[in-house]
């Protein structure tokens, strides 16, 4: 607060959260886009968007990479890129049955999740899939034994929960939830099923809890919220949730564009996020947007440092 107290007279303050931005799952998964792009030309095919935001999926078509919603739209043998959100194992089948080249691209947290769905469906639990319906990453997940596997949205629906066997039932989580939201269902799954099992360690990616950390710092000094984020980015979603939860008004936005001028009246404070999708340039396309308006002060919030690194497939890794 002595920052802002400081600040020149009718200036405006932005606090900064970090980690904001891509996490190294994203940064992966643009990559191998590129890389493909680099060493074969276009066109490189992907099997939806290879991460949800609509700013890198423009760039890598303007460069040749050709998106497209299911395989049948690919060429038979051409190569295809599956999204950072992962596939079910009947979309691997019908890239074989094309004779399609796959270059995977899924996120390696997410390929954790689908491991657990298998191990789990393997000694015979039921599996509990909290997550969101619609979302790839969860259709995907779901597809590793549909038969076992049932979708939880809300801590009302596990309440309500009927299984077969209420001593075999297991839980994962979508990579991308809001923590505090998660935890409550998972509780609501304890209380229905005392036998309930979960993964080793937390479904939630670190880069998802990073980021919601990082807001919840800057949410109470902040008069409003900005989330740089693509609509179905599920977590920038959550991130303009936390921020309503705090009490502080939120908007999600693209890019700069997206601002209203009444969203800033009598604002003082701005906090600036954004989600694991979203390239950096956004942000500072956003705080460039800000200070066209007025004096600006910008306050960078860090709560943890990202070092974590995933190697590329072996196939794109070559020269």
């Amino acid at each position: 607060m002595s920052v802002i107290a400081n600040s020149p007279a009718g200036a405006r303050t932005v606090l900064l959260a970090s980690p904001r931005s891509f996490c190294a799952g994203v940064e992966r998964a643009i990559a191998v886009v590129e890389r493909l792009l680099d060493q074969r030309g276009s066109p490189i095919y992907v099997r939806k968007q290879i991460v949800h935001n609509i700013h890198v999926v423009a760039g890598l078509q303007a460069r040749g990479a050709v998106f497209v919603e299911e395989l049948d739209a690919v060429p038979e043998g051409a190569t295809v890129v599956f999204s950072a959100h992962g596939v079910s194992p009947a979309v691997w089948a019908q890239a074989a049955g094309r004779g399609l080249e796959v270059i995977d691209a899924t996120c390696p947290l997410v390929t954790k999740v689908h491991a657990e769905a298998r191990r789990f469906a393997a000694r015979g639990d039921t599996v509990i899939l909290i997550g969101h319906a619609g979302h790839e990453e969860v259709e995907g997940t779901l597809g590793e034994a549909p038969d076992q596997t049932i979708l939880v949205q809300t801590a009302d629906e596990a309440t309500e929960l009927e299984v077969t066997d209420p001593a075999r039932v297991s839980y994962l989580t979508q990579t991308t939830l809001a923590a505090d939201e998660t935890t409550q269902i998972i509780q609501a799954l304890r209380a229905r099923f005392p036998a309930l099992r979960g993964p080793a360690s937390e479904d939630i990616c670190y880069a998802t809890t990073n980021r919601q950390d990082a807001l919840t710092a800057i949410a109470g000094e902040s008069d409003l919220v900005l989330v740089v984020g693509s609509a179905n980015s599920s977590n920038s979603l959550r991130l303009v949730e936390l921020a309503h939860r705090h009490g502080t008004p939120s908007y999600l936005i693209d890019d700069p564009r997206d601002i209203r001028p009444e969203w800033l009246d009598g604002v003082n404070v701005v906090g600036v996020t954004a989600g694991a999708s979203a390239p950096p340039r956004l942000v500072e396309a956003v705080i460039a947007a800000l200070a066209e308006l007025g004096p600006l002060t910008v306050v960078e919030r860090e709560t943890t440092r990202e070092t974590i690194h995933f190697a590329l497939p072996s196939t794109v890794r070559r020269p």
